[in-house]
């Protein structure tokens, strides 16, 4: 069976927090991936994210109701959030928990340079062979 993986890569120019208040900058670092948006009233998404980087540094994956459980909301909440973090390339299911794709935020913008740059590669070679064909 062939899987086809997708991965979403979504980066959000905006100015980095004044204040160097720790969920100040979290919150901008998200948002700098796309991860959260303004529908988001509860900040859930944050949430369910901040849980997995604190799970994450205990070296503890978590399940779906660990976190539901945690945050007060809604295993079908904590769900949506969580596919939109793995689509996103921040969040693996291992053993059915989740965590981080790293022990890290620095690693994990390290490896999201690399899927980037493995993407533009890709695209670069299409381009050039549709260029070829089409005479271009």
């Amino acid at each position: 069976m062939v899987r086809i993986y997708r991965q979403k890569i979504i980066i959000v120019t905006s100015r980095k927090p004044v204040e160097r208040a720790i969920n100040e900058e979290l919150q901008w670092f998200g948002d700098s991936l796309g991860l959260f948006n303004l529908r988001d009233k509860d900040k859930s998404c944050f949430r369910v994210f901040i849980e997995l980087l604190k799970s994450t540094k205990r070296k503890q994956a978590v399940s779906s109701d660990d976190l539901a459980y945690r945050l007060n909301l809604t295993r079908g909440t904590v769900i949506h959030h969580i596919n939109k973090l793995m689509e996103s390339g921040i969040v693996v299911y291992e053993k059915k928990k989740y965590l981080l794709r790293v022990d890290n935020l620095k690693q994990l913008v390290e490896e999201i340079r690399k899927d980037i740059d493995r993407t533009c590669l890709d695209l670069r070679e299409v381009a050039e062979e549709i260029d070829r064909r089409l005479g271009l």
